[in-house]
Parts: structure tokens; sequence; C-alpha cells
């Protein structure tokens, strides 16, 4: 009789909403080692090298089990603080660091609603996809919820608050700018903001806003890049992607 074959690892949600729910990313995070949202870094590396230097401090919100802050240790950018909200992801990011001598990034479990740090200490932060899950519940896109605005509203103040002067915040996302300007526009913060996109058949926003440098001409986004139509091919998001796809999808149908 043939043997059955290894069963695989059950992280994928079977619904978006999933990924709301902290239990599911320890047991997630407890199962797997690795996994990129949004494409890993070579496909956005040549936007995020023209915005941090060497020298610059980063703290990377959300980083979970990617290898991001890896990637940016090896292009000489070694000031790194990660923070995650779950404490499996935290430790077992610790001891792969250790494992590979990557003894100065820091790593931290932290809410980035709540950021431990001092006023002004950062030079970027960066986000990939986490701020995606506050929207996975926030019904019409056009309005939505008040406890997804207010979520939202505590992340952007909370990276406002840490970042420097003049310093970038980065955010790698599925959302869109006629969505995402609502927030990043609010009186309240000073950045200007400009977007690039990256991408083949289906194309993810890179966002750059840099504090300190708003003004009359940045009250709309600036698009470095031509707007592409938005459509879905599942073939060319990767793995899970697709699920923030759809449910994007599914609120703006």
């Amino acid at each position: 009789m043939d043997r059955p074959e290894p069963e695989k690892s059950d992280v994928l949600p079977s619904t978006a909403l999933a990924y709301l729910d902290r239990n599911y990313w320890d047991k997630r995070f407890a199962q797997e080692e690795h996994y990129e949202w949004f494409k890993d870094y070579s496909h956005f590396r040549h936007i995020v090298l023209q915005h941090i230097k060497p020298q610059s401090s980063v703290v990377e919100l959300g980083c979970g089990n990617s290898q991001l802050c890896e990637e940016l240790y090896r292009d000489g950018i070694t000031e790194l603080t990660c923070i995650d909200l779950s404490p499996i992801a935290v430790e077992k990011m610790k001891q792969r660091l250790i494992n590979k001598g990557y003894k100065e990034i820091k790593v931290l479990e932290a809410d980035m609603l709540d950021l431990p740090f001092e006023d002004g200490c950062f030079d970027v932060v960066i986000e990939k996809g986490t701020m995606d899950v506050l929207f996975v519940d926030s019904g019409d896109p056009w309005n939505p919820h008040p406890a997804t605005v207010e979520k939202v509203m505590k992340m952007l103040h909370e990276i406002h608050r840490v970042l420097k002067p003049e310093g970038i915040f980065i955010s790698i996302t599925f959302g869109q700018p006629h969505f995402r300007r609502r927030f990043f526009s609010d009186p309240e913060f000073t950045w200007s903001i400009e977007w690039s996109t990256f991408g083949e058949t289906f194309h993810y926003f890179f966002y750059i806003l840099k504090k300190g440098q708003r003004s009359l001409e940045s009250e709309e986004c600036r698009e470095k890049t031509h707007m592409p139509s938005i459509s879905l091919y599942h073939d060319e998001l990767e793995g899970e992607d697709f699920l923030f796809r759809t449910n994007i999808d599914e609120m703006e149908s």
C-alpha cells in the first residue's frame, strides 16, 4: 500500500477575517518559517534604495517571518528594529537573525498602534502588508467603519510621532490611492505623499510619505509612474495575496 504524503502545514485561512485574530498568527508562526506578502524584496529594492540610506535608522512594523530586514541589512542598512505583536514571531525572528549572524538587528514584541519609542527617533518607518490587515473588516472602502478609521489613524499617528522631522514612512500595500488618500492626507500629518507601483500583470503600491514636506502641491497624491488599471490575475499574485485582493474586490463590487 502506498504511503500517504505528509500533510502540509495548514496556515491558509478560510476567510481573510482570520487575519484579525492574534491566536491565528501565533499558531501560524509556530508552524511556518518564512512567508513574503506582496512580493519579495527583489521586486521593489530599486525603489527602497532611493529612500533608505546606509546610515538610516529603520523600524519595520509587523515583521512576522519575512526576510525584509535581512535583505535591508545585506544592502548595508544595519540600524534596524523589527516589531511584531506575536511573541512567537518575535522569538523565532530573534533566533533566526542570531543564527545568521545579524546580531545588530533588534526585534521587539510591540503593538503598532502604541509604539514603545520616543518621539522623533527613526529616519524610516516601513511596513509591508501590515496596514492592510486593519482593512480586512472595514466594510465599504469609500466609507470604512468608524472602528477601522480609528485603528488606521492610531497607526499613522504613531508612525508620524516616531519619525524624525524629515523622516520617511514607506507603505507597501494593495491599498489604492483613492482609498488611502483620506488617511494619509489628514490635516494632523505634515508629510508629502507620492507613490510608485511594482509588479507585472498586477500592480502593488509603494507609498513614500516624507514628514515635514507637506505643501499645497502635495495635498493630492503625486504618482511617479503610470497609474495602471486594476485587475486581478491570481497566477501573478503570490500565495495568499489573492485573499487580500479578493476581499478588496468584493468590497468594491
